[in-house]
């Protein structure tokens, strides 16, 4: 698949919401925001604190976005906005596809194929950044996926701001190609195992937009 067809995200402030699991972070800062623009007609304090505090409101209501996608047809579909940071050929046979993600892309992952969930383990870690290689040892979620390719493995990885990741559905859930199935707050990073046999479409340095790049190639 040319690099240059690669589909861009058709996202609208119509179809637009917030991510599961803002909450802790959006809401205090919006509240912020508000009681400070409420008062700073009658106090020079309110009034600093607006603009920052306003700004950062919408800061956090730009990150915590979930658009609405149209889900590509394909076998493996991209679970996460962002940039291909490498390809890395497994011993097992498999292909390692780490996806980093910025602090301006959506952060909401997705199923990259249909399937039932039969694994989410949280794993404890350090915080360095995603795109460095001792990232490896950050705290991250390690999905298991039973699919029509088999067993496929996802990791979500958190960053060195992002210090959440929320998933959004158990073992034992089946999906849909394109599903919502987790959040990583802030900069992080997401790695994909495509099978054996299964030829990589893209390549290092080339956005993705989750549900919408397709990963593999016919």
């Amino acid at each position: 698949m040319p690099h240059s067809k690669t589909s861009a995200p058709r996202d609208s402030l119509v179809s637009v919401r917030l991510a599961r699991g803002a909450s802790p972070w959006l809401l205090p800062t919006v509240a912020t925001a508000a009681l400070s623009l409420a008062r700073a007609r009658r106090s020079g304090a309110a009034k600093a604190v607006a603009v920052p505090a306003t700004a950062l409101a919408a800061g956090m209501l730009w990150f915590f976005r979930d658009p609405e996608r149209e889900i590509t047809q394909g076998r493996v579909i991209s679970p996460a906005d962002g940039v291909v940071q490498s390809i890395m050929p497994w011993k097992d046979g498999r292909t390692r596809v780490a996806i980093f993600m910025s602090p301006l892309n959506v952060h909401v992952n997705r199923a990259p194929l249909s399937g039932t969930v039969t694994s989410v383990e949280h794993i404890p870690g350090g915080f360095v950044p995603a795109f460095n290689k001792e990232s490896e040892n950050n705290e991250r979620v390690v999905w298991h996926f039973d699919t029509e390719l088999g067993d496929i493995e996802m990791i979500q990885i958190a960053g060195a701001v992002a210090r959440r990741i929320v998933p959004y559905v158990p073992q034992g859930t089946k999906v849909e190609q394109g599903d919502r199935i987790g959040l990583i707050r802030f900069g992080s990073r997401v790695d994909l195992y495509l099978p054996e046999g299964v030829e990589v479409a893209v390549e290092v340095g080339q956005k993705t937009v989750a549900g919408v790049t397709r990963l593999d190639r016919d």
